[in-house]
């Protein structure tokens, strides 16, 4: 679902031409591949066996960088084949990922603040031009407070709402067996 609204938002982006403000859209397209890459690496951690398939197969994809290529590939696997380390490798990774994601969302806004949003229409809005302060920042604050809120609802009222009963068995991210 998370994707989905992320897919649905560059879209939107491409229909309205965003791409032509270009530190938005560029710190946008920053935020997307680090997004991709955070759920790569959540994905190979919990899956117990899946962990050196996933790590080995997909970190392949970065042999096929010319040049440097190798380098990259044993750069992530913290050696010369997936073992413990790579799976530590991308525990750090996973955790670290969203306060830099969280960071790049922080100048994302802010770039969209300065430009302005597209105008579809192309009619001047220059005259409704309000301050940043207090009415952007109120606007923001009341979005993220209603998210967490509801966030907050699922998770204390309906902890189960998205769980699958295959995530009660317990498993071990940091081993494989």
């Amino acid at each position: 679902f998370f994707f989905m609204c992320v897919y649905m938002h560059i879209g939107r982006g491409i229909f309205y031409h965003s791409f032509y403000l270009s530190n938005t859209w560029l710190i946008g397209c920053t935020i997307f591949l680090l997004l991709m890459a955070i759920a790569f690496t959540g994905y190979v951690l919990p899956w117990g066996q899946m962990s050196f398939w996933g790590a080995t197969v997909i970190t392949n994809l970065f042999s096929a960088v010319p040049y440097i290529g190798g380098m990259l590939v044993e750069w992530m696997w913290g050696g010369f084949s997936v073992g413990d380390a790579t799976l530590k490798r991308f525990f750090v990774f996973h955790f670290l990922g969203p306060f830099i994601l969280f960071m790049l969302v922080g100048i994302h806004i802010m770039y969209l603040h300065e430009t302005g949003s597209t105008n579809p229409l192309g009619v001047n809005s220059d005259p409704e031009a309000i301050p940043f302060h207090s009415y952007y920042l109120l606007k923001d604050l009341v979005g993220i407070f209603l998210m967490i809120s509801f966030l907050f609802f699922i998770c204390f009222l309906l902890p189960d709402l998205f769980l699958d009963p295959v995530n009660f068995i317990p498993a071990d991210p940091m081993s494989t067996p």
